[in-house]
């Protein structure tokens, strides 16, 4: 598996090189400095914030956990990391650097940050990729460059998707770990450690906070509070997780849904997942993904219609409605990559013209045609909001709604399931439905090794 990780990061360390050769060239710049970024203070206190890495220092080098460190890049040498490692019993230095990316850098260790400027160019014009610093000189965040460079990163090289496809087996086994949990009457802070620790993840190390939702709670999209209560069984109805991993920086992002029972929910949920393998079916190059938000809409009306939530309207009048987006008021998906809503979702070109969203449909992330090599989610959701069933009920679309079947379902909160899908040159890889289906073998494997035999079993009675 190494071996593969690193014959990938070399052809992706490559195509890195060839898209900051033009990037720089179209946009007048001789030199590149990339910050990893710094650790901040908390607000008269002597802590920090944990790091978060500068997204385009990581397209660079697996890096993630060290602040102060650079990339220096000219065209035609060998990239530069600036790799800080001072000398400290308070706390921690980072290790060395080693693995199978270092030969692609000439490495110069940092012992004090302050004398990271050593290192840079003496002449000629930079391109400072970074937060507001007002000690480096060069032009911060050129806006020609960045789009170039946001453009490009909607295009994952085979390293890019092969380090997604492991953040999503990793996530897949807090996930199984997170349903049993649930299905143990954990609380939903329990839930989230059970998550961490078979993702064997720490808080920090997550792509973004676990949203780990029983019952009601699952109705608020970026619900995080994570409870310490436990439900007796006969208030247990539902348990929404949304909860990714990373691995090399790269983020999944995987969301399931599940009933306590086998009950009409549980059908709502089936019907759900059928919907949103059609979507993902439905993935080619050519097709432009709002329209696969669109048909998000449709099957979302086609299903609540069919339940029974809405009625004297087919699903074309819900849409027309505008009643399914009650039910589904967020976008069907958005980029993965570095970040969990990864850059240029919007992007018509390199030169910064973007596409718009449809109108109705403020919260989609993404608008551009699909294209191989693209990586994305997938992820219809069908809630019960309080808030915008209020409004609802206040309208004129009122009188299409079964509100007596609504109240019965504001119990569960609402269902989302989610994919990461990656764009192939006649289709597209789920890459999330096979890590499920990993971790389950492995852990069905593991259960039959730790099974005695009949023979030993036999052994064991005569004893």
């Amino acid at each position: 598996m190494t071996d593969k990780i690193a014959s990938l990061y070399a052809d992706h360390i490559h195509t890195v090189r060839e898209r900051w050769d033009r990037a720089l060239a179209e946009t007048g710049f001789d030199h590149a400095l990339i910050a990893g970024g710094s650790l901040h203070g908390a607000f008269l206190d002597d802590q920090t914030y944990p790091f978060f890495v500068n997204p385009q220092f990581k397209a660079w080098v697996p890096v993630v956990d060290n602040p102060n460190c650079w990339i220096v890049y000219t065209p035609g040498r060998k990239p530069l990391l600036v790799y800080w490692q001072p000398v400290d019993y308070w706390y921690k230095p980072a290790d060395t650097p080693t693995g199978f990316w270092v030969d692609q850098f000439d490495i110069r260790i940092l012992p004090d940050e302050t004398k990271a400027s050593e290192h840079f160019p003496r002449s000629g014009k930079v391109a400072l990729i970074a937060e507001s610093d007002g000690t480096v000189k060069g032009e911060l965040n050129p806006k020609a460059l960045i789009d170039y460079l946001h453009f490009e990163r909607a295009y994952k090289t085979d390293y890019e998707i092969e380090c997604i496809r492991r953040a999503n087996v990793r996530s897949a086994r807090g996930h199984v770990a997170a349903e049993h949990a649930f299905r143990n009457g954990d609380s939903e802070y329990e839930i989230h450690l059970a998550y961490l620790r078979a993702a064997d993840s720490t808080e920090e190390e997550v792509p973004y906070p676990n949203i780990v939702a029983v019952n009601k709670n699952a109705s608020v999209l970026h619900y995080i509070q994570h409870l310490r209560i436990r439900l007796d069984e006969p208030k247990r109805h539902s348990f929404l997780i949304d909860a990714g991993a990373s691995y090399n920086g790269y983020a999944s992002d995987i969301t399931r849904t599940y009933s306590r029972r086998n009950d009409e929910f549980q059908k709502l949920i089936d019907a759900m997942d059928d919907m949103q393998q059609s979507l993902v079916a439905a993935i080619k190059p050519g097709v432009n993904y709002p329209d696969i938000h669109m048909m998000a809409h449709r099957k979302v009306a086609e299903i609540v219609v069919r339940f029974g939530f809405v009625k004297d309207l087919d699903a074309d009048g819900v849409v027309k409605k505008r009643i399914s987006s009650v039910f589904l008021p967020h976008g069907v998906g958005h980029f993965l990559g570095l970040q969990v809503h990864d850059v240029g979702g919007f992007s018509a070109d390199k030169h910064g013209k973007t596409i718009p969203k449809p109108e109705g449909h403020p919260y989609l992330r993404l608008t551009r045609k699909i294209e191989p090599s693209m990586v994305f989610t997938i992820e219809p959701g069908l809630y019960f909001i309080d808030s915008l069933l209020s409004e609802l009920q206040k309208s004129e679309n009122a009188k299409y709604i079964n509100w007596g079947k609504i109240d019965a379902f504001r119990k569960f909160g609402g269902i989302r399931i989610e994919d990461d899908i990656a764009v192939t040159k006649s289709g597209h890889e789920n890459l999330t439905r096979p890590a499920f289906a990993k971790v389950q073998r492995a852990a069905k494997a593991a259960a039959a090794r730790r099974r005695p035999s009949p023979s030993k079993k036999g052994r064991s009675a005569r004893k």
